[in-house]
């Protein structure tokens, strides 16, 4: 079982690499060997029923993962659980969906016309989870989707793949803290997510997180070739618990935070 889990993240490292260059750059930057560490990995998708969280979450339930905690945006209209293996060295995997009926018509009309492009069993394919967009949608499309929602337009974009993964700050040999995480990003050119400062959360609610913001990468529309957001690479410092364990959880307040990675006008 744990050689098909590394597999299976193995194939989405690769996918996510071809639209996020910058990925092996920083793992190299941050690392001396093998101590980058992949804290998690996180999934968008919509709350339609062909392709919801659970049709996602069941790839990694049937590997010996387990639901938890979940997770309420109001603000973005986003649902989210995360899931945790027994092996706690493999990465946790944080899954949000879009809250489709809360959006306008003309918005919710564009994503189940992307949706019903798909078979229905699409959600059942072994390489789900690292298949990218399988369905036709225009630049036009994407700029009303983009106009409501990032998080929308950026599905409707991308499909299915990595949004983005994580450095685990705690196993890393040559950095302690997130702020030397960082500043030796910084100083390597590389842009954070200032969106409610650069670290988000602290050592109280036992979780810090920062973030790069994406790279760019093309998307061939119907309508045109663009250069848009695509993933970025987030890093986590965990604190113990009164227990001694790590904190294994999400900060909502933190995470909502992150989504703003891929913002287009950042």
């Amino acid at each position: 079982m744990t050689a098909q889990v590394t597999q299976l993240f193995n194939n989405i490292w690769q996918h996510y690499l071809t639209v996020t260059p910058s990925a092996e750059k920083i793992h190299q930057l941050l690392g001396s060997g093998n101590d980058v560490i992949n804290d998690h990995v996180a999934y968008r998708t919509f709350n339609i029923e062909k392709v919801n969280l659970d049709k996602l979450a069941a790839h990694l339930l049937a590997l010996g993962y387990k639901e938890c905690g979940e997770y309420n945006f109001e603000a973005k209209k986003l649902y989210a659980k995360h899931f945790e293996h027994a092996d706690s060295t493999q990465p946790k995997v944080f899954i949000s969906e879009l809250l489709v009926e809360e959006f306008s018509p003309e918005a919710q009309a564009i994503i189940h016309k992307l949706i019903d492009q798909l078979p229905e069993d699409a959600a059942t394919a072994e390489n789900f989870l690292y298949s990218g967009r399988q369905w036709q949608v225009s630049h036009e499309e994407y700029q009303t989707l983009l106009a409501e929602s990032e998080y929308a337009a950026w599905v409707a974009a991308w499909g299915y793949r990595a949004n983005h993964f994580t450095v685990s700050i705690n196993h890393l040999e040559n950095h302690e803290t997130i702020v030397s995480v960082n500043d030796s990003l910084k100083d390597a050119g590389f842009t954070l997510n200032s969106v409610g400062g650069e670290i988000k959360g602290d050592e109280t609610v036992k979780l810090e997180q920062s973030s790069t913001m994406a790279d760019h990468a093309e998307v061939a529309f119907t309508d045109k070739t663009v250069s848009i957001p695509s993933c970025f690479y987030e890093f986590a410092k965990r604190y113990p618990l009164e227990n001694g364990e790590l904190y294994t959880g999400f900060v909502a307040a933190s995470a909502d935070k992150i989504f703003a990675s891929t913002n287009v006008a950042a």
